[in-house]
């Protein structure tokens, strides 16, 4: 797999990392801190594409012949966005708000170059099985799962335990959706197969 120009991730995640790889593309990882609120006005979808095209602004100005994937992923359970969980009790009324219930995880994603900018999100329905407090505390206490949109990863422990299925890419629950994302560096020229 080759891209015409080469290729930045903006993000730490060692998810989009991992997803990112497993698509046969070489790129390169750099980080800014950027301030992650966003107005109060939008909802759902707008929030995802909204962080994802504002953390790809502040690059803006150090590309040249890149192209800049920037992504973020958040949790809505109806309208409330569940974002990373500062605790052990925020983590627990999470995960205890998401039992027994579905919810919507949505990825919002930008694609940036110097000449242009792609912003477009992926979203996947998730239900969840009833969970006991006794396997909330298990997944917490041995996960730490603080650094993860509505205090969960399904790749981990309690998507094996407690996901019954799922609407959607599952690669857009852990953090990048890999599929809509080569379809558009494709549809823009910079991966060519």
């Amino acid at each position: 797999m080759n891209s015409v120009r080469p290729l930045l991730l903006a993000s730490n995640s060692p998810r989009r990392k991992e997803l990112l790889a497993g698509l046969g593309l070489n790129f390169t990882v750099r980080v800014k801190e950027v301030n992650e609120d966003y107005p109060a006005h939008l909802k759902r979808a707008e929030i995802a594409e909204y962080l994802a095209s504002h953390k790809a602004s502040a690059y803006l100005d150090d590309l040249q012949n890149e192209a800049l994937i920037t992504a973020d992923t958040i949790v809505c359970l109806a309208d409330a966005v569940l974002n990373k969980p500062a605790n052990y009790e925020e983590a627990f009324a999470m995960l205890r708000s998401l039992s027994g219930t579905s919810h919507e995880v949505i990825t919002g994603v930008c694609i940036l170059t110097k000449e242009s900018k792609t912003v477009f999100h992926d979203t996947t329905k998730v239900y969840f099985k009833a969970l006991s407090d006794f396997e909330i505390d298990y997944y917490i206490t041995t996960y730490k799962p603080y650094d993860k949109a509505g205090a969960y990863g399904i790749q981990e422990w309690i998507g094996m335990i407690g996901i019954e299925r799922i609407e959607g890419s599952y690669f857009n629950v852990v953090g990048l959706p890999v599929q809509k994302l080569y379809a558009k560096l494709t549809e823009l020229g910079i991966v060519n197969c």
